[in-house]
């Protein structure tokens, strides 16, 4: 099963805009110490809007490499054309990643049954484990509950990012689901109640930040330790705050480069750095965190 504190991972870039490979293997080497359970490449957090196929592969295919065999790495392979999202996949698994993160087609709204039949091409196509992702903050298009009962019916579709924020949708999910399909919040200020209320984990923003404290998090809220998880989920709330109070991944990569993680914040346009009131904010709190 599919579960703990998994790293929504920033791609670092150069000036120039290059990714900056050698801080990509700083990241990676830093989520392996502080006890991330699995990284995923190239999703939103990744840039994968920006990032052209063959970019998009190689920053995954070095991720695999930089991992050692050491923490499994999930590629992004969404799209909002069904045969795309098939190549992508299709390139991604010759590399040795261990699963596949696929958004709900964005911008050309889908019907239910569409993103039905897109799922399922994706899954018939996949040599590994598909997570289905739902954001519709992003998309628009929104994957219903009875559409996920349809799609964790085929044998490689295993889990399901929720970024919604709606616990609600989780009960609903959960009535409806075996208990090996593995639930995975996307949305970082409920992470904590979604793991509390039988969430088997999340897929973290947070965690390029703090993940050794998310990963303590994870392990207490699905054990179901409360008091624990609930210490822990307030000491890293206003971080969870801070890091979207511009686009992700603006203030993360932001961060991470105050850090010292990365050796510029550089995003791809048409995203750009962070004014100077977030910039000031944020580093406030990093270190009032004692993180910088």
């Amino acid at each position: 099963m599919i579960k703990g504190s998994i790293v929504a991972l920033a791609t670092p870039m150069l000036p120039n805009g290059d990714v900056d490979y050698a801080s990509l293997q700083k990241l990676v080497q830093f989520h392996i110490a502080n006890g991330t359970d699995a990284i995923v490449s190239v999703g939103t957090t990744g840039e994968s809007a920006t990032l052209p196929v063959s970019e998009h592969v190689s920053v995954v295919e070095k991720t695999v490499e930089f991992a050692e065999g050491k923490i499994p790495v999930i590629a992004g392979t969404g799209a909002n054309s069904t045969s795309e999202a098939v190549e992508l996949g299709d390139l991604m698994q010759s590399v040795g990643i261990s699963g596949m993160l696929s958004v709900v087609p964005y911008y050309n709204k889908p019907q239910q049954r569409g993103m039905i039949q897109h799922f399922t091409a994706i899954a018939d196509a996949a040599d590994v484990p598909v997570i289905l992702y739902n954001v519709p903050g992003r998309t628009v298009a929104d994957l219903s509950s009875e559409s996920v009962f349809v799609l964790a019916e085929h044998q490689n579709i295993v889990a399901l990012k929720d970024a919604t924020g709606d616990l609600n949708r989780l009960e609903e999910l959960k009535a409806g689901l075996s208990d090996d399909f593995s639930l995975l919040s996307g949305d970082d200020p409920t992470g904590c109640e979604f793991m509390l209320n039988g969430g088997h984990g999340v897929i973290s923003v947070t965690a390029n930040i703090v993940p050794k404290l998310m990963s303590e998090l994870c392990i207490a809220a699905t054990s179901g330790n409360r008091t624990l998880a609930m210490e822990i989920d307030a000491s890293i709330a206003e971080l969870h705050r801070k890091l979207f109070i511009e686009p992700n991944p603006v203030m993360p990569k932001w961060a991470l480069y105050k850090m010292g993680l990365m050796q510029t914040p550089h995003l791809r346009l048409p995203m750009v750095e962070p004014d100077k009131e977030s910039q000031a904010s944020l580093e406030e709190l990093l270190q009032e965190m004692a993180l910088i």
